[in-house]
C-alpha cells in the first residue's frame, strides 16, 4: 500500500523500473483494452470468458501501473560509487566469509532490485538487516528457515 516512505534504488533499478511503467502504459494497457473491445463484439458479457478475463488483466495492469508510479514518486536514487566509509550501507557491495571460509559476495540494494541469484540482497531481507552498519572484520548472525547462520564480513566496495 501505499506510503510516504522513501525507496532507496541504484540508478539500473530506477530505469528499469521506468522502462517497466512506459511499457505497461505504451503496450500491455492498449493492448488489453483492444481484447475487451473484440470480446464485447462476441455478444453476452455474462458468459464471455474472453471478456472477463481481458477485464482480470486491465485490473493488474493497472494495479501495476499504480504500484509503479508510486514507488517511482518516493525512489531515492543512490549511486553506490559517489558512497564510501567503513559501515555497510545501501548500495555497498560486502564480501562475506560464511562458517566454511566460504567467500560470498552481496550487494545491497532494495526490495525491488533484490536477486539473490545474482548476488543482489535486499536491505529488509534478515541478512540486509544483519548487515547494515556494521564493519569489515565483525560478525553476523543470521537466523533463517534452515536455521542460524554466521558470516564475518572481510571487505566492503562502493562499485
Amino acid at each position: 500500500m501505499a506510503t510516504l516512505e522513501k525507496l532507496p534504488i541504484l540508478p539500473s533499478g530506477h530505469a528499469r523500473m521506468q522502462t517497466e511503467l512506459q511499457k505497461l502504459k505504451t503496450v500491455d494497457r492498449p493492448e488489453v483494452v483492444q481484447a475487451i473491445e473484440e470480446a464485447r463484439a462476441h455478444g453476452d458479457l455474462s458468459e464471455n470468458a474472453e471478456y472477463h478475463a481481458a477485464k482480470e488483466r486491465q485490473g493488474q495492469i493497472e494495479a501495476q501501473i499504480i504500484e509503479l508510479e508510486d514507488q517511482l514518486a518516493r525512489a531515492q536514487v543512490i549511486d553506490p560509487t559517489t558512497l564510501s566509509g567503513d559501515k555497510v550501507v545501501f548500495g555497498a557491495t560486502v564480501d562475506l566469509l560464511d562458517e566454511d571460509d566460504k567467500p560470498v559476495v552481496y550487494q545491497i540494494v532494495g526490495p525491488y532490485e533484490a536477486d539473490a541469484k545474482q548476488g543482489r540482497i535486499s536491505y529488509t531481507s534478515p541478512l540486509g538487516r544483519a548487515l547494515i552498519g556494521r564493519r569489515v572484520g565483525e560478525e553476523v548472525e543470521v537466523s533463517t528457515p534452515s536455521g542460524d547462520r554466521y558470516y564475518e564480513i572481510a571487505k566492503l566496495n562502493f562499485i
